[in-house]
């Protein structure tokens, strides 16, 4: 049997100014993802797990924390921005125009807005990418500017690898 490569994830020398990555996991938020995460970050918006709260809002049921669809919506680029990372170095131009709601599916894409060198660091470039969230229906629900550094082929960690029959 032939061992095969399983996706290493982009390096520097990957990303092109204008690649556009559609992301290609979606997520269905559940009632319990906003509990745990407000409870986690201390939130204590009522807006967030306060149901009858809630209720009495223009919205007539609980918002999503925003901070969890940020979350969410960077962990869903990973696989195609930043799974060779060496560290984020920012969030820009955090905007949220439409609010998520429990039981919303969130999908996402990342268009590659430039690429540099490093001037202090030579084994990884600099990656500027602008990410969008959008619910089942196509409504954008955030949109960012994310900043990496990013490894160069070869200079990663190297990740280890599972031996065995």
């Amino acid at each position: 049997m032939a061992e095969k490569a399983g996706w290493q994830g982009r390096f520097f020398e990957d990303f092109e100014a204008g690649d556009l990555y559609r992301h290609p996991l979606g997520r269905t938020v559940l009632a319990v993802d906003n509990s745990w995460f407000t409870l986690l970050t201390q939130n204590t918006a009522p807006i967030h797990f306060d149901r009858h709260y809630a209720r009495q809002t223009e919205f007539g049921r609980p918002l999503v924390d925003s901070t969890f669809t940020l979350a969410l919506v960077t962990g869903q680029s990973v696989t195609d921005i930043s799974q060779n990372v060496f560290a984020n170095l920012g969030w820009d131009e955090v905007r949220l125009p439409h609010p998520v709601f429990e039981g919303d599916t969130i999908y996402s894409q990342s268009e590659v807005l430039e690429k540099r060198e490093s001037k202090s660091r030579p084994e990884v470039g600099i990656v500027r990418v602008r990410t969008t969230g959008y619910n089942q229906d196509g409504t954008t629900v955030i949109r960012f500017i994310r900043t990496v550094m990013v490894f160069r082929r070869g200079k990663a960690p190297v990740m280890p690898r599972p031996t065995g029959t």
